[in-house]
């Protein structure tokens, strides 16, 4: 009897440490598990021009309305799309330059904004407007938002942006949202999918939003076509000097490689 009570003690054991351990493997069963745990967005570029994978530790994005590249045109897709979108905190005279090439190539982009743009330069949001550019929620202030973690603080940094726009406009703010510094956490897309938003990241940045240290153009056109892809979503800072000298040039390669561009609205429509 004792040995079979033993025996019985020691399944009951090892069933209890294998439960154990199937529950630490579960980072969602974790006591480590935390959705405030703060990501800086990044892809890792691929030299073939295919698209690059999101970090599977952030694999979550996706599941909670967030994108970073459009994979119903993916690597094996004849049509070829790109979409622009340009970060936009204020005017140094280069973010016109941006417009003015947009509506002479004919390119419809998307421009997330601060509420500085509203307050100081309330003429450049209506053109982005009434030129057919998304004009998208970058926050109001540009705070780190990877370290809020109350709803009701979280809406109202975008609620103050979208009706500062709406305002202005007497137009609805599209419902996209990009994070301050692609700085983040699950629990704040959470909140901006609970309000309607779409998160966007990107699949192309490069170092292009120091004033005192802009690329030169040769560096900024090959470092920019040599990682095109289809689907990518471009990262550009319209306040770039250089950006503004070369866009123009930028979408004419693209096109001569056979991209078309698309917007935002595509990539979530369906």
């Amino acid at each position: 009897m004792n040995g079979n009570f033993s025996r019985t003690a020691a399944a009951a054991l090892l069933a209890a440490m294998m439960l154990f351990s199937l529950l630490a493997l579960s980072p969602r069963a974790s006591a480590a598990y935390d959705d405030l745990r703060p990501y800086n967005w990044y892809v890792v570029r691929k030299k073939d021009h295919t698209q690059p994978p999101a970090d599977p530790n952030m694999a979550f994005i996706e599941k909670l309305g967030g994108i970073y590249v459009d994979k119903k045109h993916g690597d094996d897709n004849a049509e070829k799309v790109l979409y622009l979108t340009f970060d936009a905190g204020y005017e140094n005279g280069n973010v016109a330059r941006i417009l003015d090439t947009l509506k002479e190539k004919d390119v419809h982009g998307a421009f997330f904004i601060l509420g500085n743009m509203i307050e100081r330069f309330p003429d450049l949001v209506l053109r982005m407007r009434d030129e057919g550019h998304l004009v998208c929620n970058h926050t109001y202030t540009h705070n780190d938002m990877s370290t809020v973690a109350d709803e009701a603080e979280f809406s109202a940094e975008l609620c103050r942006l979208s009706d500062a726009y709406h305002t202005l406009t007497g137009d609805e703010m599209p419902k996209y949202y990009r994070p301050p510094e692609g700085r983040f956490c699950e629990r704040n897309l959470k909140f901006a999918q609970s309000m309607g938003y779409k998160t966007v990241f990107w699949s192309f940045a490069y170092a292009d939003w120091d004033n005192n240290k802009q690329p030169s153009r040769e560096y900024a056109i090959g470092k920019i076509c040599d990682n095109l892809h289809n689907g990518a979503v471009i990262l550009l800072h319209p306040t770039s000097k250089t950006n503004a000298d070369i866009l123009g040039e930028i979408i004419d390669k693209c096109r001569a490689e056979g991209y078309r561009f698309g917007t935002l609205d595509e990539i979530c429509s369906g």
